[in-house]
């Protein structure tokens, strides 16, 4: 009894951390379809950076953890039958239970994002980009289109050298 509810703690922990991370929405990453394709690209003169925070879906780490946590929990519920000599009954439920595990992540989460403030052609704009303030810096930076009205700011610094 005490290896199954171990196990169950150490899942909890270890799919705790499975969250989304906002990768794929950088201004830096492009989907497959956007890549080798001739692209609008302008300078743009950035007037200053401010951390900000995006909400981005987490379904996907809900999905991953319901999964995983109805394997974890099949194994761990058939040990629990096995020891009370109900096998079956204690995977199904252990299945179950598990599974229900992908209820636990958020909906949706906060992940480190940029409101960048810049001039293009005498006028002011903004333009928020998930990424971290080091990747920018006032001056001049390059904006990639790959869809109308879109503003892909890609970094002008390095985090290293800053």
């Amino acid at each position: 009894m005490i290896k199954a509810t171990t196990l169950s703690l150490l899942s909890i922990i270890v799919f705790t951390g499975c969250q989304a991370t906002g990768e794929k929405h950088r201004s830096s990453s492009y989907v497959l379809g956007d890549i080798n394709k001739r692209q609008e690209a302008k300078t743009i003169n950035i007037i200053s950076i401010t951390e900000a925070k995006v909400e981005i879906d987490n379904k996907e780490a809900r999905k991953n953890m319901a999964l995983v946590g109805g394997l974890i929990g099949s194994v761990a519920g058939s040990f629990i039958g096995h020891n009370q000599g109900e096998t079956l009954t204690g995977g199904a439920l252990g299945g179950i239970a598990g599974a229900t595990s992908g209820l636990l992540p958020s909906k949706s989460v906060l992940v480190d994002a940029v409101t960048i403030t810049y001039s293009e052609h005498n006028k002011i704009y903004t333009s928020t980009q998930i990424g971290l303030a080091c990747e920018f810096k006032p001056g001049v930076a390059l904006v990639v289109s790959t869809r109308t009205n879109e503003t892909r700011v890609q970094p002008n610094a390095n985090c290293k050298n800053n």
